[in-house]
């Protein structure tokens, strides 16, 4: 998990530039950017990146609609202090929501891609697919539900282009094999449901 292999490629750079030119780069060409910044047994980058993009998203909601967030059932606010109370919820996203559900969301990923696809890549290689595959959602806190929705459904799209890419297999066994996981991170981990609701409704 903590490996981070010393190469050139996207996605593998340190840093606030390393992640922003991986931000830049699967946004822009995400075929080129999963065959060149994904390398086998190296989720550092990948965790990190889903990391970066958890708490800029969680961030920017705390910032223009907090009461998605704060005052729930789920984070009430603490000690009368918003403040705290946001400090908390970025560090809980940080350390233990964004790693937990990156992973969560790879093994069952994994499981998934191990009943449709017979000659597949490894399980870090999976992880990073997931974590960069989120990249559009640095943008999701957008109080504008067209913009946040298509933002979402992009980065389903990346998801099953870094299947198909990442693991050589036609884009209708990704579909298949990252369905469920596209509508758990996406639709859910991010509101994608919710704000397609919101368009039709």
């Amino acid at each position: 998990m903590t490996t981070w292999v010393e190469t050139t490629g996207d996605g593998r750079g340190r840093g606030p530039v390393g992640i922003a030119r991986a931000w830049a780069a699967v946004l822009r060409r995400p075929r080129r950017f999963f065959t060149t910044g994904v390398a086998p047994g190296e989720q550092a980058p990948g965790l990190a990146f889903a990391v970066v993009v958890a708490v800029v998203y969680v961030a920017g909601l705390l910032a223009v609609q907090p009461g998605l967030i704060l005052g729930t059932s789920v984070v009430p606010i603490l000690g009368g202090s918003t403040a705290l109370t946001m400090l908390l919820v970025l560090l809980v996203t940080a350390v233990v929501a964004a790693p937990a559900g990156l992973h969560l969301t790879a093994a069952i990923q994994t499981v998934l891609l191990m009943l449709t696809v017979d000659d597949r890549a490894g399980v870090s290689e999976t992880v990073q697919v997931v974590a960069y595959a989120t990249a559009p959602c640095a943008l999701t806190w957008i109080p504008v539900p067209a913009v946040a929705a298509a933002c979402t459904l992009y980065g389903a799209g990346l998801l099953l282009v870094g299947l198909a890419t990442v693991h050589e297999t036609s884009l209708l066994r990704a579909i298949v094999a990252g369905l469920i996981p596209a509508v758990l991170v996406f639709g859910v981990g991010f509101r994608g449901l919710w704000l397609l609701a919101a368009l039709v409704g």
